[in-house]
């Protein structure tokens, strides 16, 4: 009888430890007219307690859609690995899909596709009102891979005033002339008129945004930047970093031996989960 008791408490042990990743969840959204996909990792004691967590917003890359951190990621078993361990504070990470109806995290060009309205004005305060997620910006932080990473660049550099921290992880920082942006367009078969083109560049350039950023808001944002020596990406990476250090931006710059893989972003994550638990818990 003492070994059948044991064996249960042990078992509920165990059980409690891990939490839980739902990835096929929706919203309706009436900017993008439709249902949009998520996916959510809540932690252990979710289900069991009653408080209020911190939300990390976990972006995804092109090709993959709100289930790419879930399946090739393994943020169900790395968050859990962080939050036993004592180097990630318990929070709910919410994963949207960027893939469906037009690929990316920004509005387009033409602005009939308002992604990052979406993003701001509808999925944020959704997924706030559903989940038991602290409000405030210091329990608010955002990451992503590549395309994801350069979300994770736009919103923080948008919205610094919705995000402790922002995470990019081997992203694209954007195009880096003008000459970019006109060529996609000729490649995607779209048009666009010389004045929409300039404040497209201007908007999703992350390099211009950094040496647009007042004195006062230096500091209103904590930076982790992360990508490999190998990785294509690399060079915008790069630039970014200079830029934030002439500057005088506080940020941790990371390049690691790696290239634009899963393997090298699955190393990537403890961290990002340990750098924005800091915000999280209070440094």
């Amino acid at each position: 009888m003492k070994l059948l008791t044991f064996l249960l408490l042990f078992t509920n042990v165990v059980v409690a430890q891990s939490g839980k990743v739902l990835d096929n969840e929706s919203m309706p959204s009436k900017i993008l007219g439709g249902t949009r996909k998520y996916a959510v990792y809540l932690p252990p004691d979710y289900e069991s307690s009653k408080r209020s967590y911190p939300v990390l917003y976990l972006l995804h890359g092109a090709g993959d859609d709100q289930t790419g951190w879930v399946q090739f990621g393994e943020v169900l078993n790395i968050t859990d690995k962080a939050i036993a361990n004592g180097t990630a504070t318990p929070m709910i990470i919410i994963m949207p899909d960027a893939k469906t109806g037009q690929m990316g995290y920004f509005n387009n060009i033409k602005n009939d596709w308002r992604y990052e309205d979406f993003f701001f004005e509808e999925f944020i305060p959704y997924i706030e009102k559903t989940y038991r997620i602290k409000s405030e910006k210091r329990y608010r932080a955002v990451a992503g891979l590549s395309m994801g990473g350069g979300g994770s660049f736009m919103y923080a550099l948008h919205h610094p005033e919705m995000f402790s921290s922002a995470c990019p992880l081997s992203a694209y920082v954007g195009p880096l002339t003008i000459d970019d942006v006109k060529n996609f367009m000729t490649r995607t078969n779209q048009k666009a008129t010389d004045a929409e083109l300039e404040t497209y560049f201007k908007k999703h350039n992350a390099i211009n945004l950094v040496n647009d950023i007042k004195d006062d808001q230096k500091k209103a944002v904590r930076w982790y930047i992360d990508c490999g020596d190998d990785d294509f990406l690399y060079e915008g990476n790069s630039l970014i970093h200079i830029a934030m250090k002439k500057k005088e931006i506080p940020h941790e710059f990371r390049v690691r031996d790696g290239g634009h893989t899963w393997t090298y972003w699955r190393t990537a994550l403890p961290d990002v989960l340990r750098f924005v638990s800091e915000a999280f818990h209070q440094y």
